[in-house]
């Protein structure tokens, strides 16, 4: 029986931080760079605008258009020949996300069976060997091994295994194994 991997889709496979930050700074005038994050998110940086900075999340076109991350297709195909692969995106947090996310997946990923995505709340319900997720929240209540994805708002994140790019994750899983 293959191991699970299951994978968060925003930060790790798509590129979301510079979309929300070209519509934040066009918006308001500012000038927050990737850099500017490390550490922190664009709400806890600007909390004053929280709920205006959300609201570009809730657009249902938001996800449609986001940049793939690099290597991830390649290595993501390879993965589903040794394991079963499964996304795993917290969608319930921004429903109207549901249609641009999948076509989105179908889109870059034509490769993985609709049965393999997930779009839930609570992660700890994914039963799986590993997760790979920028969030480390997701980690405390998963059974298995989980993998931070290094993003700038998990870049002072300690106590789990990080991966950097999806380099090191084939390392991780089909170069040492």
């Amino acid at each position: 029986m293959k191991k699970r991997i299951a994978i968060d889709m925003d930060e790790v496979m798509a590129d979301f931080i510079p979309k929300h930050l070209s519509l934040y700074n066009q918006e308001y005038k500012d000038t927050i760079t990737i850099q500017d994050l490390n550490g922190c998110t664009l709400e806890s940086l600007r909390p004053e605008l929280e709920d205006h900075i959300k609201a570009y999340i809730k657009e249902p076109t938001f996800f449609r258009d986001l940049e793939v991350m690099k290597d991830s297709q390649q290595v993501i195909e390879e993965l589903t020949h040794s394991y079963e692969v499964f996304i795993t995106t917290a969608a319930m947090e921004y429903p109207t996300s549901f249609t641009a996310k999948y076509d989105w997946l179908k889109q870059h990923f034509p490769f993985l069976s609709d049965m393999n995505i997930v779009f839930c709340g609570n992660k700890s319900i994914i039963k799986a060997d590993y997760l790979i997720d920028d969030n480390a929240r997701h980690f405390k209540t998963f059974s298995g091994q989980g993998i931070l994805y290094s993003a700038p708002h998990n870049i002072h994140e300690t106590g789990h295994v990080r991966v950097n790019d999806w380099q090191e994750v084939h390392s991780y899983f089909l170069t040492n194994n």
